[in-house]
């Protein structure tokens, strides 16, 4: 059987190619330091202090429970980046989770983090949980919960509790998959206190070490509450549920006993459904995936042909494109990853020549932009994939949607929506991958978060906003996502918005500024002064102390715009010399 083969053009030799290998590396790695940062929690101390009491960090757990040999693939170990910094924040959420084998099947993996915060719910922590369990949910993956909670972080329980997305969507997500058939263990390896119990307790099987509690409300609570005082022990712990509630399934003494019986219990589990997708023998790609790092450029400015990415990630370099001479900056096609058959849709970066719409004239379109005829094919495109039960795979850098009167008049607008429609209302698994840019409705079209893609994967050179730069620059300075990413030093302001006055003195600033009005206001208080001085009055009328004879009209104007000017000449001051200092200080 033949199939199209992409070629390659690359020159691996070229400056451009190590500039851009250069500067992959080093944003990768800046992400793994910052990674081995996040992966030691709450730090040495409490790491300490977890092994004091006889239990394993999350981590550890999770590296005793899967296959030996195999890969822990972590997900959203970003959350709360340098979020609740006032809390003393929270590494990673403070909950670890991701995909990995254990006896031989995919399960996810959810483990609370006993050092950040004993493990406690953070508003992020909440929405991890449950992007964990919707990944489960839409993949029909197994679950497996290691818990170790102190339940809600109460400082901010406004945050957690009573949303869609909070706290209680994880107990319903529980129930869910329950009835979805989708298996769930759990094992509680230390505190499980308040809302947070009944999570173990809504699952198929329930495993406890001895040690851990168990219990809507501490013993403090109940104290507090009741005026029974009782121990942790009575009160919830592993051998009452074990022996008198009924609640555990499984009592073990240990961390290690415990995660011998989950894999035990896994080992019986029944097979999955077999996949309605194609799946053929896995083949590697045509060419080394490494080179990906030169061929890639994260400049907006710069070009670079998205088959040569295409070529390095597709089992053998094979590529069957799709109307590859219409509306070429998208690019659509059915290839196979991992041996999976798959359909591409990738914005080129290349610029290309072409005929305008309904005429002979060429005109030059500007790659990572979507015209109306690259919508149209891609529209048609992702229908045919879900007529033939193929996944979608979405590469992007992009810019958004063409704009302009030769747009508007090819109905770039309805062809936008078409593509957007069909993403919608797609119903194979799609996965979203953050090349470069993202930006405005070129986002939604390429299946963005809100499009409800499986996986969604962001380069280190990931970029997020409405407006592309530099219309974006105009608008919002600020690069929240360039720190949630790390994609390197935030790009630096200007110290002032007037460049002339950065190194000028208070005395200049004054000069400039604020004496300018206090001038103005002196000819005003020396004609107040000297009516006063010659009818020997005080300013509230023409006898002391009376306040039958006011001023003249003329004379109380002039008095109130000497205070009136004077007032805001100190007021430009007092602005002016604070932003000399900050500045000052920012040095």
């Amino acid at each position: 059987m033949s199939a199209s083969v992409l070629k390659t053009s690359v020159n691996s030799k070229s400056p451009e190619f190590e500039k851009n290998a250069r500067r992959i590396v080093d944003l990768l790695t800046k992400i793994k330091n910052e990674e081995e940062t996040i992966r030691q929690g709450g730090g040495a101390k409490a790491i300490e202090s977890q092994h004091k009491k006889g239990r394993l960090t999350a981590r550890e757990r999770i590296a005793k429970l899967i296959d030996p040999g195999s890969q822990f693939f972590e997900l959203g170990i970003y959350a709360a980046y340098e979020m609740y910094e006032e809390w003393g924040g929270a590494p990673s959420a403070g909950t670890v989770t991701g995909l990995a084998k254990v006896c031989g099947r995919t399960f996810m993996l959810i483990a609370n983090d006993a050092t950040v915060k004993a493990g406690a719910f953070f508003p992020m922590t909440a929405k991890k949980v449950i992007r964990a369990q919707n990944i489960a949910i839409e993949n029909k993956i197994p679950t497996i919960y290691l818990v170790d909670s102190a339940g809600v972080f109460l400082p901010l329980q406004e945050d957690v509790f009573p949303d869609t997305d909070d706290f209680g969507r994880v107990f319903r997500n529980n129930a869910v998959m329950s009835a979805m058939g989708i298996p769930q263990i759990t094992a509680i390896m230390g505190m499980c206190v308040a809302g947070g119990a009944y999570l173990p307790v809504m699952c198929d099987h329930i495993l406890m070490t001895d040690g851990s509690g168990l219990f809507l409300a501490g013993p403090a609570l109940v104290q507090a509450a009741i005026g029974q005082k009782t121990s942790a022990e009575d009160l919830g712990g592993a051998k009452m549920h074990s022996q008198i509630s009924g609640t555990v399934d499984f009592r073990e003494p240990d961390d290690d006993a415990c995660i011998k019986r989950i894999r035990a219990l896994v080992d019986k589990i029944g097979a999955p459904n077999p996949s309605p997708f194609s799946h053929t023998k896995a083949r590697e790609p045509l060419f080394s995936a490494e080179e990906i790092y030169g061929i890639f450029s994260s400049d907006p400015g710069k070009q670079y042909d998205m088959r040569e990415i295409i070529a390095r990630i597709v089992d053998a370099g094979e590529f069957e494109e799709y109307r590859a001479e219409s509306g070429e900056t998208l690019l659509c096609g059915y290839s196979r990853i991992g041996g999976w058959a798959v359909g591409i849709v990738a914005n080129q970066k290349k610029h290309v020549q072409t005929l305008a719409r309904g005429s002979d004239q060429k005109r030059l379109e500007f790659g990572g932009v979507i015209y109306t005829e690259s919508a149209e094919k891609a529209a048609r495109f992702i229908l045919d994939c879900n007529q033939n039960r193929i996944p979608l795979i979405f590469l992007h850098d992009v810019n958004g949607f063409m704009v302009g009167k030769d747009a508007e008049w090819s109905g770039i607008i309805r062809a936008g929506a078409k593509m957007v429609n069909a993403v919608a209302n797609s119903v194979v698994p799609k996965i979203t991958v953050i090349c470069g840019g993202s930006f405005g409705a070129g986002n939604y079209a390429m299946c963005g978060k809100a499009y409800d893609p499986r996986f969604m994967f962001a380069w280190p050179t990931a970029r997020f906003a409405v407006m592309s730069p530099p219309l974006g620059r105009r608008h919002h300075r600020s690069r929240p996502h360039a720190r949630r990413f790390n994609l390197g030093p935030r790009s630096r302001r200007p110290q002032s918005r007037h460049p002339r006055l950065q190194n000028r003195s208070p005395a200049d600033l004054m000069r400039k500024r604020g004496a300018i009005v206090i001038l103005i206001a002196i000819p005003a208080w020396i004609f107040f002064v000297q009516f006063d001085i010659v009818a020997r009055k005080s300013p509230f009328g023409y006898e002391l102390g009376s306040i039958a004879f006011p001023y003249p009209p003329s004379v109380r104007a002039a008095g109130m715009f000497a205070l009136v000017t004077t007032f805001l000449g100190l007021c430009i001051l007092a602005l002016d010399f604070d932003r000399w200092i900050r500045k000052r200080r920012s040095k």
